[in-house]
């Protein structure tokens, strides 16, 4: 959320994509109202963490459609997931035309994750990654969850050879972390077993109402002109240029402002003040 802000200074509009397994919701909450920023999530839906995003979630106010929520379900493979993935950010590219990208590349959508429920293998999460590359628009990637640490490992060491243009051998080069990358010691990892509950009818009919709600864009949204604000505070008097005397009783000062609403026991304590 600060790294939009930040580039929302210098640019009309900043597009944020999450593909970890749980829902963006702080990110999305964020900028719900607003047109500034487009939020794309693909998530595990249901009884799960933290239980929002559902299909309908698609913002408010001058926000409305600038809110995308792919509800899933357990088990979603390569195969599904690069199915839907690449139609909607597609679109959303097309309609909304972002000048910049924040790709939020959580690791625990991974096949064999601790926690996550999902099938990915590492070429299959990276894919996502190098097709939002593939547009050339300036991006920010950003790791996310992951809790099988090996694997999260081996995903951004991948991903971060695609965005470098780097080839990787599978083979696993010896490291002082080596024997926790066995038995087999490679880069990638297959996928396991279990069953995808994601029907081609579900992801079909959920990618079909996500694409009818970009079409209500209708092109995208303008930006008025403003004063961009500074990328950095300086104050008017540095800390290097006062009296070494005279820096302490600035510190303890600092240690005096306080707000009205805020409680605590001391010589300050409002509700102190208020009992006597």
């Amino acid at each position: 959320m600060l790294a939009i802000l930040e580039l929302l200074k210098h640019n009309s509009r900043v597009l944020y994509i999450d593909i970890d397994v749980h829902h963006g919701d702080g990110v999305e909450e964020a900028f719900y109202t607003t047109d500034r920023v487009m939020t794309v999530s693909f998530h595990k839906y249901g009884d799960y963490f933290p239980g929002t995003g559902d299909i309908k979630d698609i913002g408010a106010g001058q926000g409305k459609y600038c809110a995308v929520n792919f509800p899933l379900k357990d088990g979603i493979d390569d195969d599904g997931y690069k199915g839907i993935f690449r139609p909607v950010i597609g679109k959303v590219m097309e309609v909304y035309r972002p000048s910049a990208v924040v790709l939020q590349c959580g690791a625990d959508s991974l096949t064999g994750d601790r926690l996550g429920c999902f099938n990915l293998t590492i070429k299959g999460h990276a894919d996502c990654v190098d097709y939002v590359n593939s547009f050339n628009l300036p991006t920010l990637v950003l790791g996310g969850g992951g809790y099988t640490i090996r694997n999260v490992a081996r995903c951004w060491t991948y991903e971060t050879s695609l965005l470098v243009n780097s080839t990787l051998p599978n083979d696993l080069p010896y490291n002082d972390y080596f024997e926790y990358y066995g038995p087999d010691y490679r880069l990638h990892i297959p996928p396991n077993n279990m069953t995808n509950l994601n029907s081609r009818e579900y992801l079909n009919s959920h990618k079909i109402q996500i694409l009818e709600n970009l079409r209500m864009l209708k092109g995208a949204p303008s930006v008025q002109m403003q004063e961009v604000p500074p990328d950095t505070y300086f104050s008017e008097i540095e800390e290097d240029e006062l009296d070494p005397d005279e820096r302490e009783p600035l510190a303890q000062k600092d240690k005096m402002i306080y707000k009205d609403e805020e409680f605590f026991d001391d010589e300050f304590d409002i509700d102190q003040e208020i009992v006597e």
